[in-house]
């Protein structure tokens, strides 16, 4: 393969820059167009995010470290229309767990793809080489900038607004992808005892009547919608706890071992896995509404991290263990029926109580996070101003609307269209949370930083080596229905962002930035 075209450097950029395009421009045999793209907004921001002083003189307003100490943006409280109660640790963990997981619900398609030993092997790998990598991400970022709109800022401060807008309207078009399936789902799991709810228009109408009545739980505030996820999160686990004590003499060990490598299906066996395992960076979004977010953030994301891993592991290695083999019957919901298989129709039904309840925790928690990054993007004016109004609970009110009719109109997308197209555009948006980190650390090393990874720059770049390439294999192997859907959808944030400039300079729409944030809007020239 050839390797990447030598590329001029212009006079102004950065040592960090000129390092990473040597880097690029030497790893030629190896790179391809990530490489290319990765060196290119690497470079590209390198000598035009130019970060200018309030009265337009060049400075180091993020802070080039010169015997001052660093203040950054994370010194800055975040923006609040009122005096809400803020999150704290026990329904921030519980946040967590929905904005990742809600449970083992949604798993049981990595048994049929590739078999149990893959199956199992696949939920102890991947958050090694993902979820581990992406929270610590997450941990660093969020806590250096504790405030609403979380990766849009970290990106914003990094490669400058507009591919912050990019990263936003990724990452909210694939929340909000992702948030159609919860409804559906929901009704999949009880549609066997209320038969009605399989279609025509008691299904459509049942679907219409849950999204409002969880979209007016956002509204009445992120506190109260944390501690429904708690609430939601035990009444879930609990039956999978039950289930486990109950199977116990049946399972048989040997069952864990079955592995057929010529009937393994890649495409779902790898998106099952990744969708099940991605999102952490989501709580960012919502980092002004956590208490102590500086200490509280990175204490959550571990404990949720332990969490996720044990909620699917553990009933994935007692479904396998306790009874025989039946790849095709490994479908979406077939936990209930190893529930009755081991303990009775009582487990059964409470397992599917526990997977209705728990796509409710996805959903509200999926929304909550789409809508303060709108109201993050709209304090910081990426957005029209009245993104950033916030109803008397201190909610984003349009930002939820917007997010909830969002889910409205993908809500008729098929289960595999949904997986795939949202993991498409999520590995999109992370491309660009890898680049901001490194360039953040390379650019800014002085900076404070409450929660640093503890591996260096270096070793940091080398953790995200095993995630970049994954989200090379989830693009290559998306379909091509998928493929152009996607590039479509990201051509669209690419023209839409000129186009709200330009609204801008005609005053056709109002937008403005929070005083009470540090600004970033024209950190870059």
């Amino acid at each position: 393969m050839k390797g990447l075209p030598r590329l001029g450097l212009p006079d102004d950029c950065d040592d960090g820059g000129r390092a990473v395009m040597e880097a690029a421009d030497r790893s030629g045999q190896c790179g391809g167009w990530l490489t290319t793209v990765v060196a290119g907004v690497l470079v590209s921001a390198s000598f035009t995010n130019k970060p200018i002083s309030a009265n337009g003189q060049d400075s180091n307003a993020k802070g080039e470290y010169s015997g001052v100490e660093y203040v950054g943006f994370s010194k800055v409280p975040p923006t609040k229309a009122n005096n809400v109660r803020k999150v704290s640790v026990l329904p921030l963990v519980f946040l967590i767990f929905y904005e990742v997981s809600g449970g083992p619900f949604g798993i049981e398609d990595s048994v049929k793809a590739a078999g149990p030993l893959l199956a199992l092997l696949g939920f102890l790998v991947f958050p090694l080489i993902w979820s581990v990598p992406e929270a610590l991400i997450t941990a660093e970022m969020g806590t250096m900038f504790p405030e609403d709109g979380g990766y849009v800022v970290w990106v914003s401060s990094a490669l400058g607004p507009y591919w912050g807008f990019q990263i936003g309207w990724m990452k909210w078009l694939s929340g909000v992808i992702d948030n159609a399936l919860y409804p559906v789902l929901f009704l999949d799991y009880l549609k066997s005892g209320i038969p009605a709810l399989g279609g025509g228009l008691p299904r459509i109408t049942a679907v219409l009547a849950l999204i409002a009545v969880l979209t007016l739980m956002n509204y009445r505030g992120l506190t109260i919608v944390g501690w429904v996820a708690v609430l939601l999160g035990v009444f879930s686990i609990l039956p999978f706890v039950v289930m486990g004590l109950v199977a116990i003499p049946n399972l048989s060990p040997s069952r864990w071992l079955v592995i057929e490598l010529h009937r393994v299906n890649w495409n779902p066996y790898l998106n099952t896995l990744f969708w099940n395992l991605n999102y952490w960076d989501s709580i960012s979004t919502l980092a002004g509404e956590v208490e102590n977010p500086k200490k509280t953030l990175p204490k959550a994301l571990f404990y949720a991290l332990i969490q996720v891993v044990l909620v699917y592991f553990l009933p994935l290695l007692i479904g396998t263990g306790a009874i025989p083999l039946n790849r095709d019957s490994w479908e979406d919901g077939y936990f209930s029926d190893i529930g009755k298989k081991v303990g009775g129709v009582w487990l059964k039904w409470w397992i599917e109580a526990a997977a209705a309840m728990s796509n409710m925790g996805l959903f509200v928690a999926e929304i909550s996070s789409d809508s303060f990054q709108l109201l993050g993007m709209a304090e910081r004016g990426m957005l029209p101003e009245f993104f950033a109004k916030r109803s008397r609970y201190g909610t984003p009110l349009v930002g939820i609307l917007f997010s909830a009719s969002g889910v409205l109109l993908l809500s008729c997308m098929s289960f595999r269209e949904i997986l795939s197209a949202e993991n498409f555009l999520y590995c999109f948006g992370m491309i660009l949370e890898f680049i901001t980190f490194i360039r953040l650390r390379m650019k800014y090393p002085a900076a404070s930083r409450p929660y640093k990874i503890p591996f260096g720059t270096a070793g940091a770049i080398l953790m995200f080596i095993p995630p970049t390439l994954l989200v090379c294999v989830v693009l290559a192997i998306s379909s091509h229905k998928v493929k152009t859907v996607s590039v479509i959808a990201v051509l669209t944030g690419l023209v839409m962002q000129p186009c709200l400039k330009y609204a801008e300079k005609k005053r056709w729409i109002k937008f403005s930035t929070s005083s009470d944030l540090p600004d970033i809007h024209d950190l870059t020239r």
